[in-house]
């Protein structure tokens, strides 16, 4: 019974007190992919102490599963944990637990199925505005994705993505931009597109409508938003200068709001990406890269071993 109060009190800490130091810190600017990942470790931590703490409180409420999962260990493993004795408990935290991991699951289900019908019925609207040419006519694309150009004044430019993946800009865009310009922006939506960054956000989402007053959620939903952007600026001032960059961001955003369709959350932070890639900030080093890559990998690495711990310590 420790382990499963062990889990429930790291899974509270990790979901209450992390979150905002971590939103407060200010070196995610400077290295926003090594940001996603520990945020995507914090919540990997969260879900885990539930997933475990689950297992066990299960465990404790049916000897049936609590003899399946413990079978094979040796002697004295089992009563290490002391689940027996917490039969009553465990039915209550089982059926709260196993509540929550099923409303997990129904929204990220929900969630994915909406995101692939809006994606759908974009890439149906863009197949009837700019059909694609029959194969043999037209030069070979070497990319992963098609570029499609809409006859539209107003400069935007975006991505969707998906199996067939495409980066759209409009006329407007081409004529507005410079070269180089228009180059910095497509590798912008390339690297949304090629890091799956679509992905993220739709867990990120179906998290935070799944359990609107869990603040580790929220906040990462609202952070993943943030810094997906910030790690597609990176890759396209890395190819093209922070310069190139910051000036299509300007320019697209002076009719529209950001690289193509944007939300007002992303809408306000245009300008401090601007001034972000215009300060030129250097990024950490590899010895700081790698305590916080290390500490990111703690937090799900203390959740097994809480859970792991009292049978280690009846073998030792």
């Amino acid at each position: 019974m420790t382990a499963l109060l062990s889990l429930l009190l790291l899974g509270v800490l990790l979901a209450t007190v992390a979150p905002g130091r971590l939103a407060r810190a200010r070196w995610a600017e400077r290295e926003p992919v090594l940001a996603l990942c520990v945020w995507q470790c914090l919540v990997v931590a969260v879900l885990l102490c539930c997933v475990l703490s689950l297992l066990l409180a299960c465990a404790a409420a049916l000897p049936e599963l609590r003899a399946l999962v413990f079978t094979g260990a040796p002697h004295g493993v089992e009563a290490a944990y002391g689940l027996a004795d917490a039969a009553g408990w465990g039915r209550l935290w089982a059926a709260l637990l196993a509540a929550g991991g099923l409303w997990t699951a129904v929204s990220l289900v929900r969630e994915v199925r909406a995101a692939r019908a809006l994606r759908d019925h974009q890439h149906d609207r863009l197949s009837r505005s700019a059909p694609e040419l029959p194969p043999g006519l037209g030069a070979a694309e070497r990319a992963r994705e098609r570029l499609v150009v809409l006859e539209d004044a107003r400069a935007q430019a975006w991505s969707l993505p998906g199996s067939a993946a495409r980066l759209v800009v409009t006329t407007g865009a081409l004529q507005q931009l410079s070269q180089r310009e228009l180059a910095a922006v497509l590798s912008h939506e390339r690297g949304h597109v090629r890091a799956r960054h679509h992905w993220l956000s739709q867990c990120a989402q179906a998290l935070a409508d799944g359990f609107p007053g869990v603040g580790v959620f929220s906040a990462f939903r609202d952070q993943v938003g943030e810094l997906v952007e910030l790690a597609a600026d990176d890759r396209a001032a890395r190819r093209h200068g922070r310069l190139t960059t910051a000036l299509a961001l300007v320019e697209l955003n002076s009719g529209r709001g950001v690289f193509g369709s944007c939300t007002p959350q992303q809408l306000a932070q245009s300008p401090r990406r601007v001034d972000r890639l215009l300060a030129g900030e250097p990024r950490l080093r590899k010895a700081h890269r790698l305590r916080l890559t290390l500490a990111a990998l703690a937090a799900p690495a203390a959740a097994v071993l809480l859970a792991a711990w009292p049978g280690l310590s009846a073998l030792l």
